[in-house]
């Protein structure tokens, strides 16, 4: 039975060096910083790059939603923006699902 469990030995006095604390704790400390530096801080900047975008638009903006789907802004509100995407195709969709604007011009065929 003693081959599976290993005899403890005493160890001698000093032998175990105490260390600092805060040296421990140094690699946790670096470790948030670039996790701040590198997710964190880059993703809150899209964010609100978003939120700037979003609330800019206008009617006649030619606009790509997150689906994907391109058209001309026909109409808007608080939440909702009808989305012009053939003649006499309208689609409403909500004002965070856009993705991008596109300059002036891009949807001739619209």
């Amino acid at each position: 039975m003693s081959f599976f469990i290993s005899d403890a030995l005493a160890q001698a006095e000093g032998a175990a060096s105490g260390g600092d604390p805060f040296l421990a704790l140094l690699p946790l400390v670096l470790f948030a910083v670039v996790f701040y530096f590198l997710l964190i801080r880059p993703q809150a900047k899209r964010q609100k790059e978003h939120r700037k975008m979003v609330e800019s638009l206008a009617k006649g903006d030619e606009v790509v939603t997150i689906g994907g789907i391109a058209g001309r802004i026909a109409d808007l509100g608080d939440n909702f923006a009808v989305l012009e995407v053939a003649e006499g195709v309208t689609v409403k969709i909500r004002r965070v699902a856009v993705e991008s604007v596109m300059p002036k011009g891009t949807l001739k065929d619209l």
